[in-house]
């Protein structure tokens, strides 16, 4: 099997999705994926909504505009989005000194394999839970002045107890059904890398094997 990938525009999703209500394939929406899985009785293939597109409970495409929280979290560095559709309304980039210079691990890596450890390592550990309260107290706003319907999140698990267990409560739960996990790998995340993330999440995606799904490839060809 060779899956391919396909990027597709909004409205080329929607156009999409018309053309495979024609078919006879089952169809289960996977609202963590935030996708649509397709099956004809032996095989199955995956479209990637774009995050703008919202699905009611009911698999209805909603005309209502999507609000989303944005937050992508690397060693030392995090950026902070929020948009309505395709606009950015607010951003926020968030850098902290995380690393040892001649080692290039992370403080929070190094005490997890080593231990204890001297004042300059004190002082890393130090800015990085002001980092994550800082995190935090921004995420806490945005929370305050919005109601988001998705969070598109992307962290690094050895991050994940730092985040959650800062002294500055995340203003969301783990397991809150709203997160969505990008499912991109993440450079470090500044601003550009945002808005790269932003264009990614725009599109839908199929990711399908042509042998298996010949009906895929004659659909593309009239969108």
């Amino acid at each position: 099997m060779e899956q391919k990938h396909h990027f597709l525009k909004r409205q080329e999703v929607l156009d999409f999705l018309m053309e495979m209500d024609k078919t006879d394939f089952s169809c289960q929406y996977d609202h963590e994926k935030h996708s649509y899985f397709f099956d004809n009785g032996s095989d199955e293939f995956q479209l990637r909504l774009p995050i703008t597109i919202k699905i009611s409970p009911e698999g209805i495409v909603s005309e209502s505009e999507v609000k989303y929280l944005m937050l992508l979290v690397q060693t030392g560095s995090a950026s902070i989005g929020v948009f309505q559709g395709e606009k950015c309304l607010e951003h926020k980039v968030f850098t902290a000194y995380m690393v040892r210079k001649k080692q290039g691990v992370s403080q929070i890596k190094h005490l997890k394999t080593k231990g204890k450890s001297r004042a300059g390592s004190r002082v890393r550990l130090a800015k990085t839970l002001l980092f994550f309260e800082d995190i935090n107290e921004r995420l806490t706003r945005h929370f305050k002045e919005n109601e988001f319907d998705r969070i598109a999140f992307s962290c690094s698990k050895i991050l994940m107890p730092y985040l959650f267990g800062s002294k500055v409560t995340t203003p969301f739960e783990r397991k809150d059904e709203r997160i969505y996990k990008i499912p991109k790998h993440l450079h470090q995340p500044n601003f550009e890398v945002m808005l790269g993330m932003q264009r990614f999440l725009n599109k839908g995606e199929l990711i399908y094997d042509a042998k298996s799904f010949p009906e895929v490839e004659s659909s593309l060809n009239h969108l």
